[in-house]
């Protein structure tokens, strides 16, 4: 069963894992790094618990830690019960979400045993911001896509906000880098895919007239501004795109993905 214990003193060595977030939100290559999986409010704790990503410890306001009894039971690992202001204190920050949950990475999936079972794949390159990529995660488990694929240049979809925008819903797509890039589309045709890069440039071909649904898809989404990079474009087997009114050259990069996924899914 979970372990309870009341943490009054912000500088007790039980709460270090959760310490100066602002700083230690790092992966495990960089400096001060400490590589774990933080997740924030009882929402993504819950889904973090139910994942394949150990879990390290838990702290939280009492009423937060109540409300995931529930899911705790049977689970061997400490609770940290805390005020809100030692929390604040401990975490470097005000959480208004009142819980949090830190866990070890979980060995990541080879591309290629992840696009074997897989459908609809969204390979993305070059989208370093956070939210953006959180945001993309929940869209994919929204709408029915398999798996992420991670070309050049993507943030690490294991940081704390990636994870808090997503909804813990990063913690249950399956992600992983593909090498090389972009020459590793190559082997996602082999797979039988059909590689298509979203883009707005205007002789694309509409998506909605593409075909696509229901089919065996790698859709390509580059980052925000300036887009996928013509390597890429050239590695693709189609270009298509989200016809917008006048005046709007452009989606946010996790707006288009919802909009390409729902596109993909098969119809009814």
């Amino acid at each position: 069963m979970a372990r309870v214990t009341e943490v009054t003193d912000p500088g007790s060595p039980l709460v270090d894992d959760f310490r100066d977030l602002t700083t230690a939100d790092r992966r495990p290559d960089r400096p001060g790094g400490r590589g774990l999986v933080i997740a924030e409010g009882v929402v993504v704790v819950r889904r973090l618990l139910a994942s394949a990503y150990p879990p390290r410890a838990l702290l939280g306001v009492a009423r937060r830690v109540e409300e995931l009894a529930p899911d705790l039971a049977g689970l061997d690992v400490p609770v940290y019960v805390a005020p809100a202001e030692v929390m604040a204190e401990v975490v470097g920050f005000h959480l208004n979400r009142g819980v949090l949950a830190v866990a070890d990475r979980a060995p990541m999936p080879d591309a290629a045993d992840l696009a074997a079972r897989a459908r609809t794949l969204a390979v993305l390159e070059g989208v370093g911001d956070h939210e953006n990529l959180g945001a993309i995660f929940r869209n994919a488990a929204a709408l029915g896509v398999d798996g992420v694929l991670l070309g050049a240049n993507c943030s690490d979809p294991l940081y704390r906000r990636s994870v808090r925008v997503s909804m813990g819903h990063v913690l249950r797509v399956p992600f992983a880098p593909l090498r090389p890039w972009p020459d590793g589309l190559d082997a996602l045709r082999r797979a039988g895919y059909q590689v298509v890069a979203l883009t707005p440039d205007a002789t694309a071909v509409p998506l909605a007239g593409a075909g696509l649904a229901g089919r065996r898809v790698a859709v390509l989404l580059g980052s925000e501004g300036p887009g996928l990079t013509e390597e890429a474009m050239n590695a693709a087997d189609l270009r298509v795109r989200i016809p917008m009114s006048g005046g709007v050259d452009s989606l946010n990069v996790a707006t288009a993905a919802a909009i390409a996924f729902h596109a993909l899914a098969p119809t009814a």
